[in-house]
């Protein structure tokens, strides 16, 4: 395979600003290549090599992995390398086992994948490596020894904990709630879901968590279990959604149902889907980070990993910002509140 030196530090540092096409009409399972020349940092020119940096969600169109995309292809145009950005119509760990054989296949030279599975996506991966294919996670982790290392959008507990805060800041710390969640295989999910209980049971004993539903990260699933919430629970003080699909179906459902101001909706979303329900009040607060910053930073650090360079604490990636990085696990920063105050202020 095709090697290319490239060093980060060469290239030109912009201001970021997190600005995300969320509309994308692509349909069905897909494949976006994207390839440029040469790209000149301040310093230095990139020799002219090609590295192939596969990059695979857990599902394709939903705007969270759109922005995501949006992100990557960036980088592939700025850094000079050939990304590849595929991956299944569901949350489906089948699926995205089959995605990852074509990659191999193909002989990329790094698989960055968003695991739906920790555990049934070890096989794939390890066959991967033994092909001299660099393999790391981003968004959602599977085991250490099956990747080199995990890039995490922010500290787990730190989100954790602050979504339950968010939501019970919004109901005065008493009554009834329920989660809609992703898969119930997710990684981060479940992580994130953890925090949440221990931080209602260490903080906030009046509130009683009912149930947890999963959406497998289908928008329309999603919008149904939150419609039955409503009428299984009508003492129901609030919802949190724990992955982006959550709260946008959560909040159509309060509003449909005439409990805005009743119900209070939070979790993790993007501005863009959430913007009018907040304007309204059918959603309170929604938490995220820069999905488009996160698929800048995979891109890259899967650009230097190619060549032999592992992330550092504190680096400086441009576009990115500092990371930080604790044993095999990288993080980007910290998570961002969207309000009805402040939710134009961003477009992804």
């Amino acid at each position: 395979m095709a090697r290319r030196t490239v060093t980060l530090v060469g290239l030109f540092i912009l201001v970021f600003v997190s600005g995300c096409n969320t509309t994308t009409s692509n349909k069905g399972e897909f494949e976006v290549v994207y390839s440029k020349g040469n790209v000149k940092g301040e310093t230095e020119k990139i020799e002219e090599r090609q590295y192939t940096i596969a990059i695979v969600p857990k599902l394709v169109n939903i705007p969270y992995f759109n922005a995501v995309e949006e992100g990557a292809l960036e980088a592939g145009e700025e850094l000079g390398v050939k990304v590849i950005y595929k991956g299944p119509t569901v949350a489906d760990s089948t699926q995205q086992i089959k995605v990852i054989e074509e990659l191999i296949d193909q002989k990329v030279d790094v698989i960055a994948v968003s695991a739906n599975d920790p555990d049934k996506l070890v096989p794939v991966l390890k066959r991967a490596q033994r092909k001299d294919i660099k393999v790391i996670t981003w968004d959602s982790d599977t085991h250490s020894d099956s990747r080199e290392f995990f890039i995490n959008m922010v500290n787990p507990e730190t989100l954790g904990r602050h979504l339950m805060d968010t939501l019970a800041w919004n109901v005065d710390e008493t009554g009834e709630f329920a989660i809609i969640t992703g898969s119930k295989s997710a990684a981060n999910l479940n992580v994130w879901l953890n925090w949440i209980k221990v931080q209602q049971r260490e903080y906030y004993p009046n509130m009683k968590l009912v149930e947890v539903v999963a959406s497998d990260d289908d928008p329309h699933k999603a919008y149904m279990l939150a419609k039955d919430l409503l009428a299984k629970y009508p003492n129901l003080k609030g919802i949190i959604g724990n992955s982006s699909v959550g709260p946008p179906a959560a909040a159509q459902a309060v509003k449909e149902e005439g409990k805005m101001g009743e119900v209070a909706v939070v979790g993790l979303s993007s501005p863009n889907p959430m913007n009018e329900y907040l304007k309204v009040g059918a959603a309170q607060v929604v938490t995220l980070w820069s999905p488009k910053k996160l698929g800048y930073l995979t891109v890259a650090l899967a650009t230097n990993l190619v060549d032999g360079v592992h992330p550092s604490n504190q680096q400086d990636v441009p576009q990115v910002g500092r990371i930080h990085v604790i044993e095999d696990t990288v993080i980007m920063g910290e998570p961002m509140d969207f309000t009805k105050e402040n939710v134009d202020q961003y477009d992804f």
